[in-house]
């Protein structure tokens, strides 16, 4: 079944390849750009987010890929930077990416509020959409990302329908299978009919994407470490330009890293632990030679049942998934698996191969660095060999899903020492289009064992007066209830009286002016 699907997706991508080649590249190449051709032939997911957008039907892809490739030759998406961006617009951070959604994916922010209706910039804001998404889709290929409209104290001047409808065609046209969904944050009222015109242009199918949510509701799709506070969130996070708002990777807590400031941050708990498991481990030797002198045969079963365990562990542990760089192999491909605080096995490997003829140097990074301890985080690879990463979180605190590692790695000369100091000063010169990055996502794996629930024989003795205290709040629970009823209701009537009174005055009034006039 899987290799059916395989061989008709491999067809379908060969088709699309070839018609668009034949029936719109071949004497209109001045249409496009040449290197989003030449990466239509190559890059098979790319090919596959237009096709499956489009449900699978070629004649439909094509007309959609003949729309976006004029799009980005129009705005030289190819060619788009931060000089290509006005530095005001960079400042006033109306639009960036910042945080994870409740599901790991990032957040790409939209601060209405920062936006002014005016014709004479809406290309640059246009190409400051273009570049967050084209910078965000080279390092994250494929992976989508939440929209936060944040509409916080938006006035009449920043509603502009036309900057909304290019968003949205943004992620049904330029960038399909990017959107996750549409978080809307304190939408006022008189932008109501608005948005269901923004409704008409997503479509049926997208409609469901769109969340409107206030402060309460905001919280079911983003943590509160990745809301501001005026959405009832904790996240610190203020922007600021220069320079541009990053994936905040940061170093993480390590063991053996090159930078004075890493290695110091090594807490006094881990040595100590590192001094009780050398202490458990010498005595766990001294009572295993002892059970040996008195029951050979027992201590052998013992070991090798030992032994048993530890390669499951082993076999636990080793990532299955490889990403194929090309400097290093990285596993797993996309995911850090962690055990649960029930299953024990809270630790996680990731193993890098040198692919290379050279030395290369690599580091990770992490967008949590205050809960994670990774060794190494700082070092070197030879040719041809390998390294183990062990990541374990710190102190306690558990896995999220938002968490994010970054791999980088980079080539070195021979004649290049792979030293504490030597390291330091080759990240400082090495340009960045020399270094290859690889991002992964975090993911807890529940523990296995059932969960049970131990009934004691007393259990459900509960004393007479107990009860009596819980009927008691429960008459007293309904009683509030039914008040709280009339209450809802002697609104809404007041309210109908209200507006049957308006009503009547209005047409009395109507009436007078009618007979006056008259």
């Amino acid at each position: 079944m899987a290799e059916n699907h395989a061989q008709n997706k491999a067809k379908l991508i060969s088709e699309t390849r070839r018609r668009f080649e034949a029936e719109y590249v071949t004497d209109k190449s001045d249409k496009y750009d040449a290197r989003d051709v030449e990466r239509l032939q190559q890059d098979d997911n790319w090919v596959e987010s237009y096709l499956s957008w489009r449900h699978n039907i070629v004649d439909e892809t094509l007309k959609m890929l003949d729309e976006s490739f004029q799009w980005r030759k129009e705005i030289s998406v190819n060619d788009l930077n931060e000089s290509s961006i006005p530095r005001w617009l960079l400042e006033i951070g109306v639009i960036y990416l910042h945080g994870y959604d409740k599901e790991g994916n990032k957040l790409f922010w939209i601060r209405v509020k920062h936006h002014i209706k005016d014709q004479k910039t809406v290309l640059d804001k246009k190409k400051l959409i273009a570049f967050w998404l084209e910078r965000y889709a080279k390092r994250e290929n494929g992976k989508p990302v939440t929209v936060m409209f944040d509409l916080s104290e938006t006035g009449i001047n920043s509603i502009d329908m036309d900057f909304v409808r290019f968003i949205i065609n943004c992620f049904k046209v330029y960038y399909p299978k990017y959107l996750s969904k549409i978080v809307i944050f304190d939408m006022p009222w008189l932008m109501n009919a608005a948005f269901k015109i923004v409704k008409s242009w997503l479509g049926p199918e997208a409609v469901s994407l769109l969340k409107f949510t206030s402060k309460n509701e905001v919280q079911d799709y983003v943590s509160v470490e990745y809301l501001p506070p005026h959405m009832g969130g904790t996240d610190p996070f203020k922007y600021s330009y220069p320079p541009l708002v990053d994936d905040d990777f940061q170093t993480p807590l390590c063991e053996n890293g090159p930078i004075t400031s890493e290695d110091e941050t090594s807490s006094k708990e881990d040595i100590e632990s590192d001094g009780k498991e050398t202490l458990e481990t010498a005595s766990n030797e001294e009572q295993t030679a002892l059970l040996k002198k008195l029951n050979p045969t027992e201590s052998t079963s013992k070991a090798e049942e030992n032994e048993k365990v530890d390669s499951k562990t082993k076999a636990f542990k080793k990532p299955l998934s490889v990403f194929k760089g090309p400097l290093l192999h990285i596993s797993p491909a996309e995911e850090l698996y962690f055990g649960s605080t029930e299953s024990g096995e809270k630790k996680t490997l990731i193993v890098l191969t040198n692919v290379t003829k050279n030395i290369v140097a690599f580091k990770v990074r992490t967008t949590a660095p205050e809960k994670y301890r990774v060794k190494p985080s700082n070092s070197s690879c030879d040719p041809g060999a390998s390294v183990d990463i062990v990541v374990s979180p710190h102190g306690g605190l558990t896995v999220s899903a938002q968490d994010r590692f970054l791999i980088m790695a980079a080539e070195m000369e021979q004649s290049s020492g792979t030293g504490p100091a030597e390291l330091t000063q080759f990240w400082k010169e090495v340009p960045r289009n020399k270094v290859m990055e690889h991002r992964l996502r975090c993911h807890t794996v529940e523990s296995s064992k059932p969960n049970t629930l131990t009934l004691k024989d007393n259990a459900f003795n509960i004393s007479d007066k107990t009860s009596e205290d819980i009927c008691l709040q429960l008459s007293r629970l309904l009683e509030s209830n039914r008040k709280l009823e009339d209450q809802v209701q002697r609104c809404i009537w007041f309210q109908q009286l209200l507006l049957s009174l308006t009503m009547l005055l209005l047409a009395f009034v109507i009436s007078f002016f009618y007979l006056l006039y008259s």
